[in-house]
């Protein structure tokens, strides 16, 4: 009889691990799906961009960092793909490291800087002394090197945003005063 009893209560407690409800006879709730991101093309500011689209920690050579949600931005194409970047708190990294990289970004797209493709993917990325910008992988790599150009005229730098670039899907990534342009590559 134990045995008839523990059997059947094994049996149940699998069951029930697995999902399926017997007081319902129901499955159980599906998981809710995403809101649904407007797809209106175009620049997105810290307001436009939630947690659902940057996350608010991110990883980065074997380690994570806070993302400075008030300064994050980014581009959603009139297809709806996007790139997307936030200045990083990078103080737990060491100085060599630190001083290349600044924020995070995030493509959806492969993107031309400088005359170099970058593919979709996650990077850590740094405006440099000397007009330089630079991509590293996660495992701060060097992947990519541009000239970063300086714009005195620019009013009331923030310390990162996107404007409207040359053409119709080029923009400008600014840290300040000093921006790369960005073409979404076909």
């Amino acid at each position: 009889m134990n045995v008839r009893r523990t059997s059947t209560l094994l049996v149940l407690l699998l069951l029930g691990a697995s999902g399926i409800s017997f007081a319902q006879n129901t499955p159980p709730p599906a998981a809710s799906a995403p809101a649904t991101q407007p797809t209106q093309p175009g620049i997105l500011s810290a307001t436009d961009i939630t947690d659902h689209l940057f996350p608010p920690t991110v990883f980065f050579r074997g380690q994570t960092a806070t993302v400075q949600m008030d300064n994050v931005g980014g581009v959603r194409y009139a297809d709806g793909f996007l790139v997307l970047a936030g200045l990083v708190d990078s103080s737990g990294y060491a100085s060599r490291i630190r001083e290349k990289y600044q924020a995070y970004l995030i493509v959806e797209v492969p993107i031309e800087i400088g005359g170099q493709t970058l593919k979709p993917g996650a990077y850590g990325f740094g405006f440099l002394d000397n007009n330089r910008f630079l991509v590293m992988d996660l495992g701060a790599n060097d992947l990519l090197q541009a000239t970063s150009t300086h714009d005195a005229d620019i009013h009331r730098p923030i310390p990162l945003q996107f404007v409207a670039g040359s053409d119709e899907e080029s923009y400008r990534l600014y840290h300040g005063r000093d921006y790369v342009e960005l073409h979404r590559v076909k």
